[in-house]
């Protein structure tokens, strides 16, 4: 079976390329300012793919098993099967790197958040030296920040249902491309059932050949077999003077 038909490698494809996307978006995350909001939607998105890439590395590494029981059976040999073990080992790092990475800058923003929560809280005490009329000021900018950040959050989460429909159609194709190589598995498995089964049957059919042929010469005797073995050898010449002289 050739690369480009091989279940494995269509699955390998379309995970390397969720692996290259990952990359990409984590990337774009690292250059992200630690207090912007997008940056806590970019995580999730990041863990969120991270798992499940992690998954559909695991199902590729359970029908690298399967085939290691009896590669023959699939066409393939040792050599191919350690290459598909070192990608699948690649691709579990790469993904590992990047989980690693966004949950320790995860805690970071934490931490980070939890510092500045603490200096809001205290610059939000009350001054009696201020005037009303800046209250006033500062509570009509903080609607006007709630307002925008809540427009803000309403676009990353509508962002977030569109990315979260994209992996799982993905993730369906992929079950999907799982359920035909089931399919080849069990197909191929009936195939070697019918062969074993005729060449079962032919070879008690040829035992009973050789057992009547064992007997006729028996009861025909010495005499009887040269007689036999020169009407054989007449034949053979007649048919070789019809097929090759004629």
């Amino acid at each position: 079976m050739s690369s480009a038909q091989d279940p494995f490698y269509i699955v390998k494809e379309e995970v390397q390329e969720t692996i290259d996307k990952l990359q990409s978006a984590f990337h774009h995350w690292e250059r992200v300012p630690s207090d912007n909001g997008e940056r806590g939607h970019l995580t999730k998105e990041l863990l969120a793919n991270c798992e499940s890439i992690e998954w559909q590395v695991d199902e590729l590494d359970k029908t690298i098993a399967v085939a290691a029981k009896d590669p023959s059976l699939y066409g393939i040999n040792d050599i191919e099967l350690d290459k598909r073990r070192r990608w699948t080992s690649t691709a579990r790092a790469q993904v590992g790197a990047v989980k690693k990475a966004v949950i320790v800058g995860k805690e970071i923003n934490v931490s980070i958040a939890s510092a500045n929560g603490m200096r809001r809280e205290l610059l939000r005490l009350p001054d009696s030296n201020q005037p009303n009329r800046s209250d006033q000021y500062v509570s009509r900018d903080n609607d006007d920040f709630i307002a925008s950040e809540s427009d803000r959050q309403m676009l990353l989460i509508k962002r977030q249902d569109e990315e979260l429909d994209e992996l799982s159609a993905s993730v369906e194709r992929i079950g999907g491309i799982g359920l035909t190589i089931h399919d080849e598995l069990l197909a191929q498995d009936r195939i070697i059932d019918d062969l074993g089964t005729e060449m079962e049957s032919t070879s008690n059919r040829l035992d009973f050949v050789q057992k009547k042929v064992a007997m006729v010469m028996k009861k025909a005797g010495a005499k009887g077999q040269f007689m036999m073995i020169l009407f054989l050898l007449l034949l053979f010449i007649i048919l070789f003077v019809l097929v090759f002289l004629t």
